[in-house]
């Protein structure tokens, strides 16, 4: 237990002292702040104390020895303005309360055609972008209530012919208790070190003295781009049943988040299951974040047994984001 709370109070304080060094919207790599996985999502992303399946790769690693089963989690949203945000997840069980999982992210945001200052209308030529997170995560259960994990991801935004890469790692932990099923849930993710894009177009020639005759005018110079700092995000949760029967379950979660790039927020989300096969989701995304796009969410799921041990879940959440619309996210994981 003390060497728990050394733990959280080091990763309170490495949140102070990021939030104070940073600037708001200024991060590289924004996509690792996109949830994932339906049922976190119309959950209004309140989740790091529930986090019973492959998704807690995502929002708390900690968490993924604790279910006792094995998982692969597949999601897709179509996000904003037209890209596609994709993620995978696989957690394994590896008995005696240890599990490993890898997850992959992709941010696709298409291609377009490339156009220049003399060429406006384009030709032939396209351009793309994309971002990447490939994560290998390990968790162990300390005591039957008590886990511990973390993740090491290797992250990489590219745009055209400039990219950008780095390695981070999160860190989560999750408590239950004998209370209604109340659950503490802790997570830090995206620690590690700062981005900065390179690539063939920020080479030019140069001269440094173009008034003058007999100079060198062909010396290859690079453009420096600025370091950026990734998202650090601070994540604590909590979840309580509100109401159980044998037939029904209500559940209610609440997460605080404190992201580097951004003002605190709190996520709420509630859902209601039939039978543990049946689900219906909603919550609240980003309260009280000042001009905030993200509001209500909602979903639901279904999980079929096709054998004692094996079960296949269909899952979806729509997400209202402002200015830009709704968001629909779908998935479908296989547990064995």
């Amino acid at each position: 237990m003390k060497k728990l709370l050394v733990l959280v109070l080091l990763s309170i304080t490495a949140v102070d002292i990021s939030a104070a060094q940073t600037k708001v919207g200024t991060s590289a790599a924004p996509f690792l702040g996109i949830a994932v996985g339906p049922r976190g999502v119309a959950l209004g992303g309140a989740y790091v104390a529930i986090a019973n399946d492959a998704s807690a790769l995502y929002y708390n690693p900690g968490a993924i020895s604790q279910p006792g089963f094995s998982q692969v989690l597949v999601s897709h949203t179509a996000w904003l303005v037209g890209t596609k945000f994709d993620w995978i997840g696989v957690m394994l069980n590896l008995g005696d309360g240890n599990a490993i999982g890898v997850n992959v992210t992709q941010l696709n945001y298409g291609e377009e055609m490339l156009t220049t200052e003399s060429n406006q209308n384009g030709g032939d030529a396209t351009w793309t972008a994309a971002d990447l997170a490939v994560g290998l995560s390990y968790a162990r259960n300390l005591t039957d209530k008590f886990s511990i994990g973390g993740t090491a991801k290797y992250i990489q935004m590219k745009i055209w012919n400039e990219s950008a890469s780095s390695m981070a790692v999160d860190v989560g932990l999750k408590y239950k208790t004998d209370f209604n099923g109340l659950t503490i849930g802790m997570s830090i993710s995206n620690f590690g070190a700062d981005m900065r894009l390179d690539g063939k177009d920020l080479y030019n020639n140069f001269d440094s003295k173009p008034a003058e005759s007999g100079n060198n005018a062909t010396i290859v110079a690079q453009y420096k781009t600025e370091d950026r700092p990734l998202p650090l995000l601070f994540r604590a949760g909590i979840s309580i049943d509100a109401f159980k029967s044998d037939e029904l379950r209500f559940m209610i979660a609440a997460d605080a988040l404190r992201p580097s790039d951004s003002a605190e927020m709190l996520n709420v989300g509630g859902e209601l299951s039939w039978r543990d096969m049946v689900f219906i989701r909603g919550g609240l995304k980003s309260l009280f974040l000042p001009d905030r796009e993200e509001t209500f969410t909602a979903g639901g799921g279904a999980k079929y047994e096709l054998t004692a041990a094996n079960v296949v879940s269909f899952d979806f959440a729509y997400q209202e984001f402002g200015k830009f619309g709704g968001i629909q996210t779908l998935a479908i994981g296989i547990t064995f």
